[in-house]
């Protein structure tokens, strides 16, 4: 059982894979489990190499990421050589932070395949059913058999699960394990304002309806996060006021203060920032999706993302309404780091009863 202790896990600093990872890498150590956190993509920041390295053992590399590849050879690249780390370190088990990275390696040690969102059920709710470009549909192609081709696939909503399934044709079930976040309550008096926060330039956050919305509210709508993608994506708006990429205490201090968190994405397939701001004493207004029905249903006022009028009016019912902020901070408590990394555990530790991927 010793080596089956020893997990890698594979994870983005680019938005909320990071924070997930980091508070699953910290479940586990925490646990007598010995982690192995692998970062692709654009280099994780010296303040977020500090943090990962106090928790786990941390290796950067330049690999590119599933949405950030050229080509699909760079990818299969890419899943070759995190198995062969995965050899070198003496995985027992492999965390992957998405179904593409399966690809065809020959991975020594069962693999987990986590879906945080992925290209075909992102198009599906934000374009509907017109023909995906090439350029993503290789993706959505590489996604789907990394699904079938994982030792288990896990999604963090239950509706995910579903559209993975759907959208893919999966014919065995994609584990649901919702993401937790330990709670980091911070004092802070209210302000009259609202917040958002997240990759705002990804088209799937409804971010240029949520500025339409600002324009009716007679107070301010303030939106935290990067305006410009690493995929060229850039955002612009006329009324919310940006702040920019903010740091974790930074962050933490904006949810403390701002008396209503509201996200309008069109897809979220869990939402780390709802949970922080839930955890901090906001009340919420959320768009009216299964996901934000599943993990918030009672706790949250609803709303029609595409209506501007209507997202002005929730909020302003959420700026004067008392119970929503207590009604969100119970439901969060639901959503615990313990948690999600016991339910992570018990998957990886099924998988010893069974052949690893490559190994039949």
């Amino acid at each position: 059982m010793l080596r089956a202790r020893r997990i890698m896990l594979t994870t983005d600093a680019v938005g909320g894979v990071w924070r997930y990872c980091l508070e699953l890498a910290a479940g586990l150590t925490a646990r007598d489990a010995d982690v192995l956190l692998v970062s692709m993509g654009p280099r994780p920041s010296p303040e977020q190499r500090a943090e990962a390295e106090a928790i786990c053992a941390l290796r950067v590399t330049d690999l590119p990421l599933d949405w950030l590849a050229e080509t699909p050879a760079e990818l299969a690249e890419a899943a070759r050589r995190l198995a062969a780390t995965a050899a070198e370190w003496g995985a027992g088990s492999v965390h992957l932070h998405a179904p593409a990275l399966v690809s065809d390696a020959r991975w020594p040690a069962p693999v987990v395949a986590v879906a945080h969102s992925c290209v075909g059920t992102w198009w599906r709710a934000v374009r509907g059913n017109r023909p995906m470009p090439p350029d993503l549909a290789w993706r959505a192609r590489l996604t789907g058999i990394g699904l079938r081709a994982a030792d288990a696939a896990v999604a963090p909503s239950r509706a995910l699960a579903r559209d993975l399934t759907e959208c893919y044709g999966l014919s065995r079930p994609v584990h649901a394990i919702h993401n937790g976040r330990r709670a980091n309550p911070a004092v802070s008096e209210r302000g009259g304002f609202a917040l958002t926060a997240g990759r705002l330039w990804d088209e799937a956050k409804n971010i240029r309806t949520l500025d339409e919305a600002a324009a009716r509210c007679a107070f301010d709508i303030r939106a935290a996060g990067p305006c410009a993608g690493p995929n060229g994506a850039v955002l612009a708006c006329r009324t919310l006021r940006l702040l920019g990429r903010l740091d974790e205490v930074a962050l933490a201090r904006a949810y403390a203060s701002a008396r209503v968190f509201v996200s309008v994405a069109r897809y979220e397939p869990f939402g780390l920032a709802v949970l922080e701001a839930a955890q901090a004493g906001c009340a919420l207004v959320l768009s009216d999706t299964p996901t934000f029905r599943e993990l918030w249903d009672g706790a949250a006022l609803f709303v029609d993302p595409d209506d501007p009028d209507a997202i002005a009016r929730a909020l302003d019912t959420a700026m004067g309404e008392p119970r929503l902020p207590d009604a969100a901070r119970d439901r969060a408590g639901v959503y615990s780091a313990d948690a999600m990394t016991a339910a992570t555990l018990r998957l990886h530790a099924t998988l010893h009863r069974a052949p690893a991927l490559g190994t039949a």
